[in-house]
């Protein structure tokens, strides 16, 4: 689940996108994530991450 978005530009010329999420089993982390998926989710959205495919909106 989507706890929060936030941009930043850690490296001082690039504009990242990340999401702090909530894991299954509770934890809470913050991932780095592409425009497209940034844009398409809210806050309270779930996402899903098959291994070997990009995180995609549930």
């Amino acid at each position: 689940m989507v706890l929060e978005k936030s941009r930043g530009m850690t490296d001082g010329a690039n504009l990242y996108r990340y999401l702090t999420v909530r894991m299954s089993t509770g934890r809470a982390r913050k991932v780095r994530v592409d425009r497209e998926l940034w844009d398409s989710v809210a806050q309270g959205d779930g996402i899903v991450k098959e291994a070997g495919s990009k995180p995609v909106k549930k």
